[in-house]
């Protein structure tokens, strides 16, 4: 029996070599592992980068919004959490500018991405402390009798937005360099 040489997907990964008429069976199922490998290799190169940019337009346009008076449903919420975190000093559409500035400067750094999205990062930490300040700080609001409000629902679902977060740092970050 003849078989066909090993080849190279689309990662630089070796195939492994198919033997020339196999039963239709062992050659569909080697076919959906070269498959199966090729889009494990699309995903390897292209899933962060579009997370990374998805994450940033998400923090972008809703950064955007708490610019427009009265666009955001968060507008209250954004104006009061302010008020506790900085003792009264700011409140009111302050709140609203210093916020939409940090989520907007995030976003648009996330997207650009390279150094970029290092510090766009960094940004990001401040504005995820704000957005999950409510849950300590404005407990009344965040939590009822029956469990979370619609707006600590709101706030807790920021958890996947943290772990996307977290997971893109996890590919832009430099570590030490290996010897």
């Amino acid at each position: 029996m003849t078989t066909v040489p090993a080849s190279r997907g689309a990662a630089g990964v070796a195939l492994p070599a198919r033997p020339s008429g196999t039963h239709p069976v062992r050659a569909a199922l080697a076919f959906e592992a070269r498959a199966e490998a090729g889009l494990k290799a699309l995903l390897e190169r292209w899933s962060v980068p579009a997370l990374r940019v998805a994450l940033g337009a998400v923090f972008a346009v809703f950064g955007a919004l708490k610019l427009i008076p009265g666009a955001s449903p968060l507008e209250a919420l954004v104006m009061q959490t302010w008020d506790k975190l900085t003792f009264g000093i700011v409140g009111g559409q302050t709140a609203m500018i210093a916020t939409a500035t940090i989520e907007v400067t995030a976003g648009i750094l996330l997207i650009i991405g390279g150094a970029f999205a290092r510090v766009g990062l960094v940004v990001l930490v401040l504005a995820f402390v704000g957005i999950l300040s409510p849950l300590v700080l404005l407990p009344q609001d965040v939590y009822s009798a029956a469990g979370p409000t619609l707006t600590g629902q709101y706030i807790m679902k920021n958890a996947v937005l943290i772990t996307a977060a977290l997971v893109i740092a996890s590919k832009v970050l430099h570590g030490p360099k290996k010897a």
